[in-house]
């Protein structure tokens, strides 16, 4: 059984490496963007709320997603263990999280953190910006973006250091090569000889 956390910044090749290690390890990967888009298609009451902030471009508040993520780590299918990815952003929903793991007589097993280099992660978005079009995504921005993602990370990457659950794991390389690191520092060192990718048979 594994609870996990997946920390790391735009461009670093976590919701990739999510994917990855929830196929292997057969437990689901939760993605706060997952969750928002289920329960706006769904139209629940979060959903309906949530909606209101998203179309004004706001953030939706701690409240609404801390309603949504305990909701969905409710679910049968998280009984066993889970890999959230995108929660918590804020040392606020870490001490959410952490009652509501209590609550289930539960705790986090282990957080990992992609680190990938500032440069590299601009050249990655600059390609993903050109090739899906978002004009929007330039240069400035994204390293605004990342910016405040050092900003609002770095607190909690001091929490879970602190409680001795926080691995770094180098995010550069094929993504095989990286999932292969990031399972051996969930699994206590553990080699893997080969970690297929999403889609390969």
């Amino acid at each position: 059984m594994k609870r996990l956390l997946l920390m790391g910044a735009p461009g670093s090749g976590k919701g990739t490496q999510a994917a990855i290690m929830a196929a292997h390890l057969g437990i689901p990967a939760i993605s706060t963007g997952d969750i928002f888009r289920a329960n706006v298609a769904a139209a629940t009451p979060l959903g309906v709320e949530a909606k209101k902030y998203m179309l004004r471009g706001e953030y939706v508040p701690d409240s609404v997603t801390n309603a949504m993520v305990r909701s969905r780590l409710s679910r049968p299918d998280a009984a066993t263990g889970f890999i959230l990815d995108g929660y918590p952003r804020t040392v606020s929903q870490v001490d959410f999280l952490d009652d509501v793991l209590a609550g289930q007589g539960a705790k986090l097993d282990a957080v990992i953190m992609l680190v990938v280099d500032v440069e590299e992660v601009v050249r990655r978005l600059l390609r993903r910006a050109e090739a899906e079009g978002r004009s929007d995504d330039t240069e400035e921005v994204i390293r605004h973006r990342l910016e405040l993602f050092a900003r609002e990370t770095e607190p909690l990457a001091q929490i879970y250091d602190g409680r001795g659950l926080l691995t770094r794991v180098d995010g550069v390389g094929p993504v095989s090569t990286v999932a292969t690191r990031v399972l051996a520092a969930v699994n206590d060192g553990a080699e893997f000889s080969s970690v297929e990718e999403p889609g390969q048979a």
